[in-house]
C-alpha cells in the first residue's frame, strides 16, 4: 500500500475519474429518483385555485383575509446518506487482483459522488470490533475524497467484527433521517437487533461483498487455513468431498439466514462480488428498486 502522500492522492484521483465517469455515464438521474427527500418544508401561501385541495386550506390566514388560502410545501431534497464500512481483517483478503477493502472503497466512491452529484450529505462510519472513526454527513468533493482516503488508509485498531456496536453507535448519534449502506461482508452474528431499531427510523441498504474463494473450497489437498480476525490457522484436506459439501451447506445456511433477518426487517440487500463488474448489479439494483415505488 502506497505510503507516499503523491502516490497516495495519484491512487485516488484515478479511482474518482473512474467513479465519476460511472456516475455520469450509468447512474445520472437514477439515484436522484430512487432516492427523493424525506419531508416536506413549507413554500408558500396563495389563494385557493380551482381543482386545488381542501386539505391545504390555511383556515387562520383565510379567516384574516376572508376568503380561502391554501399553504403550499415542497419536498427537502437533500438528503443525509452515511456509510457503515467495515474494516475489520477479513476485508484484507482477495483472489481476483484486488483485496475486498479495495473494491469496497471503489463502491463507496460511486455512490457518494452520486450523492454528491445530487447535493445530499455524505459521512462515513468505519469498524471493527469498534467503532475506529466517524465523519459527520457534510457537502463537497473535498469531504467525499477525504471519506474515500479514510476508507483506503485508515489503519485500524481493531481485527474482529462488532456490527452491533456499530449500528447501536450510529442510532444514537444520527437522529435525522438518512439513506444508511451498510458495507461488509458480514462475516459476524448477534446483530438483529440493533438492525432491526436502525430501520425503523432509516432507509437501510446492505452491500455485501464477498470474494468468490471464500464461497467454495477447491478440492486441493491437505490446506493451511487462517483466520485474519482472530489469528488462528487450522489445516484441512480439502480433498475429502464431505468436508467440501459441509462447507457449502454451512455457507447456505448462512446466507439464507442472513436474507431472513435483511427481509424482516424491510431493509434491501445486494450481494456484490469482487470477480464481478459491480456497476451492472448496482444500475439493476436501482431499476428494480425503483419499480417497486
Amino acid at each position: 500500500m502506497p505510503t507516499n502522500p503523491q502516490e497516495i492522492l495519484k491512487r485516488i484521483r484515478k479511482i474518482e475519474i473512474k467513479t465519476h465517469n460511472l456516475v455520469q455515464e450509468v447512474f445520472s438521474g437514477e439515484y436522484h429518483s430512487l432516492f427523493k427527500g424525506q419531508g416536506l418544508e413549507f413554500s408558500e401561501v396563495r389563494e385557493y385555485q380551482m381543482g386545488d385541495s381542501y386539505r391545504d386550506i390555511d383556515w387562520n390566514v383565510s379567516a384574516r383575509f376572508g376568503h380561502p388560502y391554501i399553504k403550499k410545501f415542497r419536498e427537502t431534497r437533500e438528503l443525509n446518506v452515511l456509510f457503515i464500512v467495515d474494516l475489520s481483517a477479513s476485508n484484507q483478503f482477495g483472489t481476483h487482483g484486488q483485496i475486498k477493502a479495495n473494491f469496497i472503497a471503489e463502491i463507496t466512491a460511486v455512490l457518494s459522488f452520486s450523492a454528491l452529484s445530487n447535493q445530499d450529505k455524505v459521512g462515513l462510519l468505519l469498524f471493527t470490533d469498534r467503532v475506529e472513526k466517524y465523519l459527520n454527513p457534510r457537502k463537497g468533493r473535498k469531504y467525499t475524497l477525504q471519506i474515500l482516503r479514510e476508507i483506503l488508509y485508515h489503519e485500524p485498531i481493531g481485527r474482529q467484527t462488532d456490527l452491533a456496536g456499530a449500528l447501536s453507535y450510529t442510532s444514537r448519534l444520527l437522529k435525522k433521517r438518512s439513506i444508511i449502506f451498510i458495507v461488509s461482508d458480514f462475516l459476524t452474528h448477534n446483530y438483529q437487533k440493533q438492525l432491526n431499531l436502525l430501520s425503523q427510523k432509516h432507509d437501510v441498504i446492505v452491500l455485501q461483498i464477498i470474494d468468490p474463494a471464500e464461497r467454495q473450497l477447491p478440492p486441493a489437498g491437505p490446506l493451511r487455513l487462517f483466520d485474519p480476525e482472530t489469528g488462528k490457522t487450522a489445516v484441512f484436506n480439502l480433498t475429502d468431498k464431505d468436508l467440501r459439501q459441509q462447507y457449502d451447506e454451512y455457507l447456505q445456511m448462512e446466507q439464507s439466514q442472513l436474507k431472513k433477518k435483511l427481509s424482516q426487517a424491510g431493509i434491501d440487500h445486494l450481494l456484490l462480488r469482487t470477480d464481478e463488474p459491480y456497476y451492472q448489479e448496482l444500475q439493476r439494483f436501482f431499476e428494480l428498486r425503483m419499480h417497486r415505488r
